[in-house]
């Protein structure tokens, strides 16, 4: 999975040996990657503090201005910035996005008298949260689907309950990044009006969607009732989120954002991280979805001609500049190979590897971003050679 995977280095469960052998296993993975001089993307674990203030000091905002103070000042100034690019009334600013869908879906629930919320298994609420959901917010699920897809408007159409909520993650990331074609998100958004439901995008890499869809973000935002995104997932922020939607609604979320203890003295940094994300790396979006279907059309060929017996780009091609690539070998294997490639070669390709849900198989994530739009598809070949040659 990509750098950000939330699964990743949860030792709860472990003793305290295993606990300071993964630690130790993670440095030495970390100083490979980050003392390779060729990669595909930047890890978000692997920049220092020095790395994460520098684009602050040259963020789209006077910091002559005072500091903010309960989200007033450069807070405000990035939520009316999110409000106008999805094209909504309102937006309000939260320390996480965790906490900002919860605090959506719980406010939709009061609205519409309904605790159940359509979702996919695979969504980020039920794979990431803790359950909070329902520990939390007292609600209950329903899936639409539990196949590694995006669901289909027949299903939402036939569930046997009511709900209240349409949520869709667009991406779907743990399924490889997933997203419906345009006319299918638009049928998914009817058939929950239908049953009477509003519509909630867990959008924390909507940004780069509007490649696949054709679309501008306003015009996909628009489909749904409320949107999160994220600062930091394809942006390349410190941290926090965005909830947008109607005026009204965005303003009870605020209120429910206090009670959650989201209503914090001083968040500066991240909004001007965030600013500077949407200033940067927004308008590049477009050209990594490019660079990354290339990426994933050259990976296959060059697999093959390398001598691996099986391999899977998945999809292909890909819908967002993320994707997933999965192999026959020993997920633990794999992620050393990759850290002997970036110490003996100087280039990743790959970075960690994880069970596939199929016996037998590994998957990781391929992420591009702009370190990796100078690839050529023969470089990728030669990475795939370099990889092939140490397994």
């Amino acid at each position: 999975m990509s750098e950000d995977y939330e699964g990743y280095a949860d030792t709860e469960d472990t003793g305290h040996a295993e606990a300071a052998e993964d630690t130790e296993r993670e440095k030495r993975q970390a100083a490979a990657w980050r003392g390779a001089g060729r990669m595909l993307s930047r890890s978000l674990r692997d920049a220092t503090v020095a790395e994460l203030l520098a684009p602050l000091a040259h963020a789209p905002y006077d910091l002559d201005q005072p500091a903010d103070l309960y989200g007033n000042g450069v807070v405000a100034e990035l939520e009316r910035r999110v409000a106008d690019l999805l094209g909504t009334e309102d937006a309000a600013f939260f320390p996480s996005g965790t906490m900002a869908q919860q605090v959506a879906l719980r406010c939709w629930a009061g609205r519409t008298g309904n605790p159940v919320v359509a979702l996919h298994p695979m969504s980020h609420p039920e794979r990431w949260e803790g359950g909070a959901l329902s520990a939390v917010s007292g609600l209950r699920v329903a899936h639409p689907t539990t196949e590694a897809r995006q669901p289909s408007a027949e299903e939402v159409a036939g569930l046997a309950e009511p709900f209240g909520t349409l949520m869709l993650e667009l991406p779907l990331r743990e399924a490889g990044f997933l997203l419906p074609t345009w006319e299918e998100l638009e049928a998914l958004a009817d058939a929950a009006r239908e049953r009477e439901a509003v519509v909630h995008f867990d959008g924390a890499r909507l940004w780069e969607s509007t490649v696949h869809f054709g679309r501008p973000l306003a015009e996909i935002a628009g489909l749904a009732d409320s949107v999160y995104v994220s600062f930091y997932k394809s942006l390349g922020g410190l941290s926090g989120a965005a909830l947008a939607g109607p005026r009204a609604f965005v303003e009870e979320t605020r209120v429910w954002r206090h009670r959650y203890g989201g209503q914090i003295f001083r968040q500066f940094p991240q909004a001007l991280a965030a600013l500077a994300g949407l200033e940067r790396e927004l308008p590049r979006l477009p050209s990594y979805v490019a660079q990354a279907r290339m990426v994933a059309a050259a990976l296959g060929p060059a697999f093959a001609q390398a001598g691996i017996p099986w391999s899977r780009v998945h999809p292909e091609p890909p819908h967002t500049h993320q994707f997933q690539v999965w192999l026959p070998y020993d997920p633990e294997h794999l992620t050393e190979v990759s850290v002997r490639v970036a110490q003996e070669t100087g280039r990743v390709l790959f970075r960690r590897w994880w069970p596939a849900p199929v016996p037998g198989l590994a998957v990781t994530e391929v992420e591009v971003t702009e370190p990796g739009l100078s690839w050529t598809g023969a470089e990728v070949a030669e990475a795939v050679a370099a990889f092939a040659a140490r397994l």
